[in-house]
């Protein structure tokens, strides 16, 4: 037992002794292990970079392959543009050798036709363009003429129809022109009390009434004889008043003349209300009024203004409604339309003008002031009651029966008609019929061809507008025929 504790001391010892050198042992194990670890740590490292930097560098050259392989292609595109660029300027060479040639081939041709024909190029193209323009002008022609055609064919029917409706539903007389006016006597005894001791009652009569007494070898008949219409009727209905009482001497003429002054005054107006009446027309002026009325002592181709004014009136106003437009403005025209007529004694300028002006001063509206300015083609046509207005104008005056000439006037405007016709280059003969309002012209069929007929016909219209004053329209008719002669013996 005494060694016991020896042997348990000495285990013990050998004991920590080991342990000890497990210790030791361990740790170099540990030491090792970590440097083992760190080597193939630092290895799997380098493969990695290794391995990233050759697949870098094989990215870098595939895209070194790709850019080479593109180049290849751009060059081969560039030597392909280059080849096409060459081949373009070689061809345009081409083109302007052969251009080159074409010229010099032109002009000898040129010249040769020149020297053929006779004429420079400057003379064929001058007789070419006319040739073209003739050529264009019978087209124009033949073209205006079938416009012309086609519009009568779909036209004339309605206007046909339109015109003879408002003309059929219009009766109107005739009213001779005249200057004089025959005043009948009881006894010739009364010439001499209107003579008056050495003329001093006739003196006295002219004088107070502005008129001529025609005291003549007429038996029981005195005239009275005036260019101003108002003042002649004044001087007929004072005279026959004085021949009615008996009483003839200067102061009962002035009495009487100026008595006989006032009754027209009231007449005209009277006449004018009754007109503004029958046309239906509201709202005139009371001088427009006084001055339609006077209207009844003006005439016209022997034609009453005041009936001609109330037909057109009339007849305006049923075409306007018949076509849709405005019928109170239309009537409205056709009364005022040759208003400024009765203005023409005591005025300077044309009935168109001194009615355009005094319309305006009384504060007509434009419209009828245009149907006034327009009726005789003076101004454009503003409206299409402008043009109603003087188709009615034409219709009323143009109609059998509504107006004569002096025997002098007819026999020289037909002189005018046949003349204004025969002077166009290729008429042969001019003939005026229908009281001058056709006139048909003969033309040399080697002179004048079937266009230049057609334009010879609008040719001689237009220059009848020009120069010649007349009442509604002229027909113009161009006769061309040939005519093949031959003789049997």
């Amino acid at each position: 037992m005494a060694g016991w504790p020896s042997l348990m001391a000495a285990v013990l010892g050998g004991g920590s002794v080991a342990g000890a050198v497990f210790y030791v042992l361990g740790r170099r194990l540990r030491r090792r292990a970590a440097a083992e670890s760190a080597r193939a740590l630092e290895d799997a490292r380098q493969r990695m970079a290794l391995a990233a930097k050759e697949e870098v560098l094989a990215a870098r050259e595939q895209l070194q392959q790709q850019l080479s392989r593109r180049e290849q292609v751009l060059d081969q595109k560039i030597g392909g543009v280059e080849q096409r660029d060459q081949e373009l300027r070689r061809r345009e060479q081409q083109l302007e050798q052969r251009t080159g040639a074409l010229t010099r081939r032109e002009q000898e041709i040129v010249a040769r036709l020149e020297q053929v024909a006779g004429l420079s190029a400057h003379d064929a193209k001058q007789e070419l363009i006319g040739r073209l323009e003739d050529t264009a002008r019978d087209d124009a022609a033949a073209l205006v003429r079938d416009i012309k055609e086609q519009a009568k064919k779909s036209a004339d029917r309605e206007a046909k129809k339109i015109v003879a409706l408002a003309i059929q539903r219009i009766a109107a007389e005739q009213t001779a022109e005249s200057s004089v006016a025959a005043i009948p006597l009881p006894s010739d005894e009364l010439k001499g009390r209107i003579i008056g001791r050495e003329g001093r009652n006739i003196r006295a009569f002219e004088a107070a009434t502005g008129v001529d007494v025609i005291i003549d070898d007429t038996p029981d008949t005195v005239v009275v004889s005036c260019f101003d219409p108002v003042r002649r009727e004044v001087g007929r209905l004072a005279l026959e008043r004085l021949i009615a009482d008996g009483r003839i001497h200067p102061g009962r003429i002035e009495e009487v003349v100026k008595k006989a002054q006032a009754d027209v005054d009231a007449g005209i107006v009277e006449a004018g209300e009754q007109a503004v009446y029958e046309t239906g027309i509201h709202g005139l002026h009371p001088e427009l009024v006084k001055l339609v009325g006077r209207m009844k002592y003006r005439t016209s181709y022997g034609q009453n203004m005041l009936e001609h004014s109330k037909e057109v009136a009339w007849i305006a106003g049923i075409m306007a409604a018949e076509l849709k437009l405005d019928a109170p403005l239309a009537k409205r025209g056709g009364l005022l339309h040759d208003i400024g007529k009765v203005l023409t004694h005591e005025h300077d300028g044309t009935h168109v003008q001194l009615g355009v002006d005094v319309a305006t001063k009384y504060g007509e509206q434009p419209a009828v002031i245009n149907c006034i300015a327009a009726h005789h083609d003076d101004v454009p046509h503003d409206s299409a009651v402008s043009v109603v207005v003087q188709a009615a104008d034409a219709a009323s005056g143009s109609r059998p029966g509504a107006r004569r000439e002096a025997f002098e006037t007819y026999v020289k405007r037909l002189t005018q008609l046949e003349a204004i016709a025969a002077e166009f280059k290729g008429v042969e003969k001019v003939f005026a019929i229908q009281a001058g309002r056709e006139v048909r012209v003969v033309v040399t069929p080697d002179s004048v061809d079937d266009a230049g007929a057609a334009r010879l016909t609008e040719q001689i219209a237009r220059k009848i507008e020009r120069d010649l004053q007349y009442p509604g329209q002229i027909r113009v008719v161009v006769i061309r025929e040939t005519r093949a002669v031959d003789f049997a013996r």
